[in-house]
């Protein structure tokens, strides 16, 4: 049995979907036999009261952190405050997790065989390799999004100054750490050609929970509550982000405006208010914003659309690899993705025959994607079955935990 650290930014009880993967990991390993421990925060992204019910947490050293257990595994949260917009916020909320992540792993957690952090942020690659050296353990760097890069091109990082501090905490990470495992061959491809050698690269990609995201009726209560059952229906779940193209959904919706096609986008984050008055000011009917909704209502909100979307800028196709494709597949509904022809994200969708691809930010080719599903929608049932069937093959939790499972026996030399 094996001693495991999982260090993340967010996890059980939060509600966002880096959150739901790494739970689903610790249960997973947790199975296999390994002993689990998790070092992360206090809920911040989307407070589910039914979740934090389910799971309470203790109160230690004065409210800065936190004791749960999750499924049986020990789970330490670090106080944060409710995430914000401001980037300088952030950022000091992420300087104060690392100080009391190194505090905690001193005073309340004992000795660890692997260190498995997983971005972002870039940084928390850097303290999981510092929490390693204390127990003269190997720490692995899950790469969920390529950073700096991602922040570079969004704007978030600018100057020298601090572009060359962030590559240079790049490569400390690259080289420090004793494993990388990006999510995607593209991931693993750009890494490689920053001097990571191949022996130090794995690539593991994300899953889902093929129990709980699975084909459901499309005549359900979510879909009766919101009015969901007569039209043809184009589904967006999950953070409402700047990493999201929605000048193309909402150019679809005005063009499409004449038919009985409906948009529904459902979930919260930094583009969410800017949205609805987009929305509003467009005079768009046959848009529907809804707010976060609780993850047991995903299987359901997933069966009541036609089609899911996950409209992505250059940036987001480019350096994410949004993890919702495989909940979508799962739930047996076919995809319209934004990325490039090469992209990973696009090889699946291409290969396996579930959906359609589009280019980055090309309006005119979204909103013809989205008719042209329209017009065949008598294909999408099939389609849908194929994504399933898919990730019933490689995506699974059970099987990607098996990945982990064999890197960490790797990695203590068994």
């Amino acid at each position: 049995m094996s001693r495991v650290l999982l260090h993340s930014l967010v996890f059980s009880p939060d509600g966002v979907s880096t959150a739901y993967i790494m739970t689903d990991l610790a249960i997973e390993l947790k199975l296999l036999g390994h002993s689990v421990t998790v070092l992360t925060t206090t809920p911040h992204y989307n407070i589910n009261n039914k979740a934090l019910e389910g799971q309470p947490m203790k109160k230690h050293w004065l409210g800065l952190l936190y004791y749960s257990e999750c499924g049986g595994i020990p789970v330490w949260h670090v106080k944060l405050p409710i995430k914000g917009s401001r980037v300088w916020a952030r950022a000091v909320d992420y300087v104060r997790f690392h100080i009391l992540s190194l505090i905690a792993s001193l005073y309340t957690i004992g000795p660890q065989d692997v260190v498995i952090a997983t971005s972002p942020p870039l940084t928390i690659g850097v303290i999981s390799w510092l929490l390693g050296l204390r127990w003269h353990a190997p720490s692995v760097y899950k790469v969920a999004e390529v950073y700096p890069d991602l922040a570079i091109r969004q704007g978030v990082i600018r100057g020298k100054i601090m572009i060359g501090i962030t590559r240079w905490l790049e490569q400390l990470v690259y080289s420090r750490s004793a494993m990388i495992v990006p999510i995607a061959d593209q991931f693993c491809d750009v890494i490689r050609g920053r001097g990571v050698p191949d022996q130090k690269l794995l690539t593991i990609p994300d899953f889902v929970d093929t129990d709980l995201y699975r084909p459901l009726p499309r005549d359900n209560p979510f879909a009766k509550k919101h009015g969901l059952l007569e039209d043809f229906i184009v589904l967006y779940g999950g953070n409402v982000g700047i990493v999201q193209d929605w000048e193309s959904v909402l150019f679809a919706a005005e063009t499409l405006s004449s038919l009985p096609v409906r948009f529904v986008i459902v979930g919260d984050g930094a583009r969410w208010a800017w949205l609805s008055d987009e929305i509003a000011k467009r005079g768009l009917q046959n848009v529907k914003l809804l707010g976060y909704q609780s993850k047991d209502l995903m299987p359901q909100i997933n069966a009541s659309c036609d089609i899911a979307i996950i409209p992505m800028t250059r940036t987001g196709a480019q350096d994410g690899f949004p993890s919702k494709i495989y909940t979508n597949l799962a739930s047996a509904r076919p995809v319209i993705v934004s990325a490039d022809q090469n992209a990973e994200m696009a090889t699946i969708v291409k290969r396996v025959g579930c959906g359609r691809v589009v280019p980055p930010e090309y309006p005119q080719a979204f909103a013809d994607a989205v008719l042209s599903a329209f017009r065949e929608r008598e294909l999408l049932p099939a389609e849908g079955e194929r994504g399933r069937k898919f990730v019933e093959k490689d995506y699974s939790k059970e099987a990607i935990a098996l990945k982990y499972d064999a890197l960490i026996n790797q990695l203590i030399g068994r």
